[in-house]
């Protein structure tokens, strides 16, 4: 055999072993990579629609998803990124594409840049959807490998939190600390029942548990991110990135992490 058609052989195989291998492991990459040419229904390329979703509907779910974007945009001062929505609207579809059965939507971002929010058409709203186009935005603005390999998980969650009103609606930077101090000490039974911020630091870590693991994690992460962005001031999150950005760590852009703030709430709270 001709030693060239040999070696391309090798590298077919190895390439069809390695394809098949993703998706194997992860068959939401594919499925959301290959949405354009499934029956989901789409006016612009860059909303999908479920085909069991009423047309009469479409316009109503996008401006609920122009909404969030708009909170996205304030927050960071400027949207960046633009990942396609896929709204689904039964579990199987949702599980398809987002490879769960839990929650309203996650959020999926590629190395090579593609970016995609999946969404449950019967519990999606605009702190959902704010809340994973603030994960895409990360990404968007650090990178993906230094997103995924240095930024730990509870400030992913507690920086989308900030975009998401369900759980506080404060958008005022001290009361919303105060706030999210106020529902951290109630799941964490004043302190007793603790999450330490390094032992959220993964997504495994974060999501593992029962639901009081997760909200404890939630309200962990919360009042930790919204305490840091009270002290930073308004330009504290773009220099954060800018830093990011430049090749710092993810200790060394963030500064001191005041997990629990005994000592500074009572001066925060006159």
């Amino acid at each position: 055999m001709n030693p060239l058609r040999k070696v391309t052989r090798f590298l077919l195989t190895g390439f069809i072993i390695l394809v098949g291998s993703l998706f194997f492991l992860f068959p939401q990459v594919f499925y959301c990579e290959l949405i354009a040419f499934s029956n989901f229904k789409s006016t612009d390329k860059k909303v999908y629609f479920s085909p069991d979703i009423n047309p009469n509907k479409y316009k109503s779910l996008k401006n609920t998803i122009a909404l969030a974007g708009a909170r996205v945009d304030s927050f960071y001062q400027g949207q960046k990124s633009s990942p396609k929505i896929i709204i689904c609207h039964t579990p199987q579809q949702y599980q398809k594409y987002c490879s769960s059965t839990e929650g309203a939507g996650c959020s999926i971002g590629m190395p090579w840049g593609s970016a995609y929010v999946v969404l449950n058409a019967q519990g999606m709203n605009t702190d959902v959807i704010a809340h994973e186009m603030s994960h895409i935005e990360l990404l968007e603005r650090i990178g993906w490998w230094k997103t995924t390999s240095d930024v730990p998980q509870w400030f992913n969650e507690g920086l989308a939190l900030m975009l998401d009103q369900r759980f506080v609606r404060q958008t005022d930077p001290r009361e919303r600390y105060k706030s999210y101090r106020y529902e951290w000490r109630y799941y964490t039974r004043n302190g007793s029942d603790l999450l330490l911020l390094k032992d959220i630091s993964t997504m495994r870590a974060f999501f593992g548990g029962d639901q009081q693991h997760v909200m404890t994690a939630y309200m962990t992460a919360g009042m930790e991110v919204s305490y840091w962005l009270l002290l930073r001031k308004n330009t504290g999150l773009q220099r954060f990135i800018a830093q990011m950005r430049d090749g710092a760590s993810f200790t060394d852009a963030y500064g001191p992490a005041n997990p629990h703030h005994f000592k500074d709430s009572k001066k925060i709270s006159e």
